[in-house]
Formats: structure tokens, C-alpha cells, sequence
């Protein structure tokens, strides 16, 4: 989990998977939207996909990041579940 939190922590990749709420996006489309090199955005990418956030699908020249829905929930049940928020005992 610690790899998913290391990826949140930073504002550029939370935006990212903002703009991959609408759905799949290119590589060069997402870094469009960021006044930041190639490169930088590369890295971005990969703490993302190493987290298990996002999934990365080659199409011709191109690279079509999406969201990994399954993972992030299973994230948030996890964080949920440390925070013991919705369990037993949980006075609301």
C-alpha cells in the first residue's frame, strides 16, 4: 500500500487520474494537459502503473493508459479497513 500512497502523494499524478475517470487516454494526450517534459511525465506514469493504479495498453505508436478500477478499490477498502471505517464497532 505504501507504493499507492507514495503515487497520491504527488498533485500531477492525482490529476492524471482524474483525467482517466472519463476513460483511456494517450500517453501524449495526458501530457498535454501538464507544462512538464517527456520524461517527467514518463516517470509519473511509471509510479503509477507500479502502484497498480493504472494499466498501460501499446496501440500502434501510441500508449493508451487507463484506470485499474479493481485495484483502486481494493486500495480504498484497505485504507477503510485500517481506518476501521464501516466495520464492527464503528460508532457513526
Amino acid at each position: 500500500m505504501d507504493k499507492v500512497f507514495d503515487a497520491l502523494a504527488h498533485p500531477t499524478r492525482r490529476r492524471i487520474l482524474e483525467l482517466l475517470r472519463r476513460g483511456g487516454m494517450t500517453a501524449g494526450d495526458l501530457a498535454a494537459a501538464f507544462d512538464v517534459s517527456k520524461p517527467t511525465m514518463s516517470g509519473h506514469f511509471a509510479r503509477l502503473r507500479a502502484a497498480g493504479l493504472i494499466q498501460g495498453e501499446t496501440r500502434g505508436t501510441s500508449t493508451v493508459y487507463t484506470l485499474n478500477l479493481s485495484a483502486l478499490e481494493e486500495v480504498m477498502m484497505g485504507f477503510m479497513g485500517r481506518l476501521k471505517v464501516g466495520g464492527e464497532g464503528d460508532e457513526g
